[in-house]
């Protein structure tokens, strides 16, 4: 049955000047005119850690919708505002890397994006939350997050999506720092690791399919630990990463969670869907269920049930209890 058309009141509008998709805001302000906006909020920002401020205003004024330009660093800020306010949120993919609206299925085709955003599905989806920072697509402490933060360097403006293999062939030799990982309060893992991973969704920053089962609805976060370090251990990660197959790689373990604890020998960088966020020692990160109301896609029919549930709960504890690396070691037990 066809869905009738929503009524449009206040729709706000929070773009990045500096991203570009389509004809770019000009065609953008002419799709959204073209929905019927009753009171139309248009906030332009030169950088996305500008975007937060925005955010809270179009909020006090009381926007029915929030339509995010960019990319998945401007998303992160804008989500992180949004995170628990009940209004929705339209993804405009106007940046670099846009893994969680490529997750979900939102196009990098203006006018498809702008029709989704006005007459999508609302889906309540799940959001990670690190030292009390939201984030959508995931995050990652170590190798990833130096790789990240070199690409931060104008590198992405100039290289796009490149821009994450190169700085990746730079940080190859993944340097090994002791780590302690506690999931849902129980010792995991303890030992050697170069790169500690969460993951809302399957497919992460740098278009690497590192999560499998990965659903945005299903009340978990993804966790992966990597002890991979030097070129030819790399390669043999990054490849069965290549053809969906992380859980197979003996220097990758992998398990899921609703709260996740992580201490550290020495100060590593860490990032959050694609950003990059300073140092630490110790990081905790969670999951917050139905935390963000996304207009997407209506979904295809699955044969998986749309709906977490005693079941997947079960299987998600199943998963676990015998969860190992591919060379056989228990999880929670160091090398």
């Amino acid at each position: 049955m066809k869905k009738g058309r929503r009524k449009v009141g206040t729709v706000a509008v929070v773009a990045h000047q500096k991203k570009s998709l389509g004809g770019g805001l000009d065609e953008l302000r002419r799709l959204v005119a073209d929905q019927g906006v009753e009171n139309l909020l248009w906030y332009e920002v030169p950088k996305s850690k500008k975007a937060p401020k925005q955010v809270k205003k179009v909020l006090k004024e009381g926007a029915d919708l929030v339509l995010v330009w960019g990319g998945d660093g401007m998303v992160q800020r804008c989500v992180d505002v949004l995170a628990g306010s009940g209004t929705p949120v339209g993804i405009i993919p106007a940046g670099t890397a846009n893994m969680f609206a490529r997750n979900l299925g939102i196009p990098e085709d203006l006018p498809e994006a702008v029709r989704i955003a006005f007459h999508g599905e609302d889906r309540r989806l799940d959001l990670g939350r690190v030292n009390g920072e939201h984030f959508a697509v995931m995050a990652g402490i170590g190798f990833d997050a130096e790789m990240i933060k070199d690409a931060d360097r104008g590198l992405k403006d100039r290289m796009g999506r490149a821009a994450y293999f190169w700085t990746g062939l730079r940080h190859v030799r993944g340097e090994l720092v002791t780590t302690k990982i506690k999931v849902d309060g129980t010792p995991w893992f303890e030992g050697e690791a170069s790169c500690v991973l969460f993951g809302n969704v399957g497919t992460i920053t740098g278009g690497i399919e590192a999560f499998d089962d990965a659903r945005p609805d299903d009340g978990w976060l993804e966790v992966g630990v990597t002890t991979a370090s030097g070129p030819i251990q790399w390669a043999r990660t990054l490849g069965r990463m290549s053809v969906s197959r992380s859980d197979s790689s003996p220097f990758v373990r992998m398990t899921r969670a609703r709260k996740v604890t992580v201490k550290l020998g020495r100060p590593m960088a860490y990032e959050l869907d694609g950003g990059a966020k300073g140092t630490v020692t110790k990081l905790t990160a969670e999951v917050v269920p139905g935390g963000l109301i996304l207009r997407a896609p209506e979904p295809v029919a699955s044969g998986r049930d749309g709906e977490p549930g005693a079941d997947g709960e079960a299987a998600a504890n199943g998963r676990r209890a015998g969860d190992r690396s591919a060379d056989g070691v228990p999880a929670g037990k160091s090398r």
